[in-house]
């Protein structure tokens, strides 16, 4: 079956938790090798004049989380923001607000994964350029997790990781009275998930 940007209907009929389970499923395909058939300059022609994603997903940069692939979405489909260990600031903030409050989203996904580099940055304390300011935001993270659990575990680096998606959620209900409020209506979710370099699985926490 050919598959189809989404429009502006299919936004509407969609709810927030049905948004999370359409990533699910895009996921289940993406890893059972059966992405949907789709004529990308039909997408291009069909949002040409407007865009309404179901969706927005805060990932890392890694090059291994290519996140419209991962979640086996087309064109329209989904808004998209990255940087490295998918922190939140203000103009990914802005960013956020934009995509829920006026063009429409349902769900707002914040995209952790294994073997992190930024989280591994942080635990080294890395010092390099802006990447320092960077890192230093994670590192709260890898301090609480140093405190109940041993820094030489192999695991160490994948929870910090996974802490690191939940307090980037915290900050976003924290720093965006606009979510916080959508969310408290339900009329979106704010939920995390951990993406596996070596399955290709995402898993939502």
């Amino acid at each position: 079956m050919l598959a189809r940007s989404n429009n502006q209907e299919s936004q509407a009929n969609i709810s927030p938790q049905s948004a999370i389970e359409r990533l699910r499923e895009g996921n289940r395909r993406f890893l059972g090798r059966t992405p949907l058939e789709r004529n990308w300059a039909d997408d291009i022609a069909t949002t040409a004049a407007g865009q309404f994603p179901f969706a927005i997903v805060l990932g890392c940069i890694d090059s291994r989380v290519p996140v419209e692939t991962v979640f086996d979405q087309g064109i329209g489909d989904i808004f998209t923001s990255r940087v490295a260990g998918n922190i939140v600031n203000e103009d990914i903030l802005g960013s956020m607000e934009f995509a829920c409050k006026l063009a429409g989203a349902k769900a707002i996904l914040v995209l952790g994964h294994t073997d992190c580099g930024a989280v591994n940055g942080a635990i080294r304390k890395t010092r390099l350029g802006n990447l320092s300011a960077l890192v230093s935001q994670i590192e709260p993270v890898v301090d609480e997790v140093a405190a109940s659990m041993d820094t030489e575990d192999p695991t160490f680096v994948d929870t910090v990781a996974e802490a690191n998606v939940v307090r980037t959620i915290d900050t976003i209900r924290q720093q965006s009275p606009a979510l916080a409020e959508m969310e408290n209506a339900g009329e979106i979710v704010i939920v995390g998930a951990m993406y596996d370099v070596s399955s290709g699985q995402v898993r939502i926490l």
